[in-house]
């Protein structure tokens, strides 16, 4: 089963740094239309707050099935060249992109992981891994990743997936404003025109 999540073996996480990552993000999203340093920011915040080793969010492209890295922090840039990540070859990000959060104890064994290998070189051992949504479409995934063997609570999961929502957020915002952008300069450049024929 994908998503057990077991409550036994390691202790929560403080929720004093959820709160304070979540207020740092909403903070961040509410004044930046910089889709990339907002991105950024969250997956900085997320790997801080979390103590893991990396998170990353990925965006899908429809038309060929990749997952795009938009945001990373904590990963080397050996591990992120080590080929693309597509969702007929990645169980877990095709499992995400199904609407529920995916638990990998173990990358190194576990066969929904796509590079294992390279998981091991970068020393990577438990992912989480949860959709990442706008107005109820799946159009990528967050992910975190430790170095060792971890257990993500049900708090975990609810920071990692309330995170992911502030994300497909700021994508909505920034997708918004340029098509605002753009419109309002087709009507410039409109005008423009016919202000100089004139």
């Amino acid at each position: 089963m994908a998503t057990n999540f077991d409550s036994t073996n390691s202790t929560p996480r403080l929720h004093k740094d959820y709160y304070t990552a979540l207020y740092q993000a909403a903070l961040t999203i509410s004044s930046s239309l910089e889709l990339n340093q907002v991105l950024q920011s969250v997956v900085t915040s997320t790997t801080e707050a979390m103590e893991v080793k990396a998170c990353a969010v990925r965006l899908l492209d429809p038309k060929t099935g990749l997952l795009k890295m938009s945001a990373v922090h904590g990963l080397s840039g050996e591990y992120l060249a080590k080929g693309p990540v597509n969702i007929m070859t990645s169980a877990i990000d095709s499992e995400a992109l199904r609407g529920a959060p995916v638990y990998i104890h173990d990358v190194r064994i576990d066969p929904r992981f796509q590079y294992q290998e390279a998981a091991k070189v970068e020393g990577i051992v438990s992912v989480l891994c949860v959709p990442l949504e706008v107005r109820g479409e799946a159009i990528g995934v967050m992910r975190v990743y430790t170095d060792q063997q971890t257990t993500f609570h049900e708090d975990d999961i609810q920071f990692l997936s309330v995170l992911a929502s502030l994300a497909g957020l700021a994508i909505e915002n920034a997708r918004l404003f340029e098509s605002i952008r753009s419109s309002f300069d087709g009507v410039i450049d409109a005008l423009w025109g016919m202000h100089v024929s004139s």
